[in-house]
């Protein structure tokens, strides 16, 4: 007799799933569940079937289900039956047709929700809360013995759980253990990998030659982006040569947890520990032609603090950042987009330039002040991420006609 426990934590929106394998009896499957009379018979179905996948036809599979949705429960006891069976065979859902949708290089990333990927209750209304993209976390938030069935649960994710239009992100495990993660969630329309601790020009080329074998394993075409996360003085010095390493590099990211700690310091609410570590990486980015996005604020319930932060964040020169709990990301938003002062000196400076272009005029001026090219493209970039904030109509120019 062999005992085979699986993960699945025994909390909501989730389930706890055994299997003890005895040979020559046939199989029993066993539920308990919160909606035992309403889904019970649907569960021991859904869960017959996974075991016809995997030919188990003897033993004992137990689940305990705490109101999981499908995509959970099979993940689950795929999990529990592969812990077994030692094998690589895998139980594929379906994508939901909501989440075939691409990413683009330029897309807004002023917000990005961290989610842990192995709590499926924080996964199933994320998008609701429309941040511009949703991280799908293998790496710290995973316990190191639960590495193998987030993984499983995170692929099922990406098939079944809608995004309602966020860009789908997962980060990895540090390599070289994030490059079995990138096996199990390449296939399933990921958008964007966040390779954590990258310290090296190395790590990307490591990780974009494992997305290739996996794409032409599967027969897969498409670009996937990268996000590698500066954490550390040894990344910081080789931003340049990381920035460098991929042309499917959209952004860096700086995690100032473990930057502090890679120093031995404190992390201040104003910042001016990392402050040569962030401007470094923002000069980084903008040289190469990348969005710079900063760390997460960890106090979730200081609001008042997250706004500062951000405001200090966007002078600074980044253009959104990480964000750990759903009530973070309208602040962030807010904060990162332009106000309405910055609007209408950018359309100022744009209706100017137009006039003196119509009329031949080499030197342009607003008031007292002479306008230059790049003067000119900043405001056309406030006026482009108005316009996609919704802060303004993008017939504005028409309209003040």
């Amino acid at each position: 007799m062999k005992s085979i426990f699986n993960a699945g934590n025994d909390a909501q929106g989730d389930c706890l799933v055994t299997f003890t394998a005895q040979e020559n009896s046939p199989l029993e499957i066993c539920i308990e569940s919160d909606v035992q009379a309403l889904y019970g018979d649907a569960i021991k179905a859904k869960a017959a079937k996974v075991c016809r996948f995997f030919a188990i036809e003897s033993g004992r599979l137990f689940i305990r289900d705490r109101s999981a949705l499908d995509f959970v429960i099979t993940a689950r006891i795929e999990a529990c039956i592969r812990q077994c069976l030692k094998t690589d065979k895998e139980y594929l859902l379906p994508m939901i047709p909501e989440n075939r949708y691409p990413s683009s290089r330029k897309r807004l990333r002023l917000s990005r929700l961290y989610l842990p990927g192995n709590t499926p209750k924080m996964m199933i209304n994320a998008g609701l809360h429309r941040p511009h993209g949703i991280i799908l976390d293998l790496e710290d938030s995973v316990s190191i013995d639960k590495k193998e069935e987030a993984r499983l649960l995170v692929r099922n994710t990406l098939c079944r759980v809608d995004f309602y239009g966020a860009e789908r992100m997962v980060r990895i495990n540090q390599l070289p253990m994030g490059l079995a993660d990138l096996v199990q969630v390449i296939p399933h329309g990921v958008h964007v990998i966040l390779i954590p601790k990258c310290e090296s020009g190395d790590a990307v080329e490591a990780v974009n030659s494992e997305i290739e074998t996996v794409k032409a394993e599967k027969g897969l075409d498409g670009e996937i982006f990268l996000m590698p996360i500066i954490e550390n003085s040894k990344g910081v010095i080789n931003a340049a040569a990381i920035a460098a390493a991929g042309t499917n590099i959209i952004a860096l990211t700086i995690g100032l947890e473990d930057y502090t700690a890679d120093l031995g310091i404190q992390r201040t609410p104003d910042g001016s520990e990392s402050f040569y570590a962030r401007s470094h990486l923002v000069n980084v980015c903008k040289a190469y032609g990348l969005q710079a996005i900063d760390s997460v604020f960890s106090d979730v319930a200081d609001l008042n603090g997250l706004k500062e932060n951000v405001r200090r964040s966007k002078a600074l020169g980044f253009e959104g950042m990480g964000c750990i709990h759903p009530r973070q990301i309208k602040t962030v938003h807010e904060g990162y987009a332009p106000d309405a002062a910055e609007i209408e000196r950018a359309q100022k400076i744009i209706l100017a330039f137009e006039s003196a272009r119509q009329k031949g005029l080499g030197v342009v001026s607003l008031g007292t002040k002479m306008i230059d090219k790049p003067v000119v493209e900043r405001a056309q970039r406030t006026i482009e991420l108005a316009i996609a904030l919704n802060r303004i109509s993008r017939d504005w120019n028409k309209e003040n006609v």
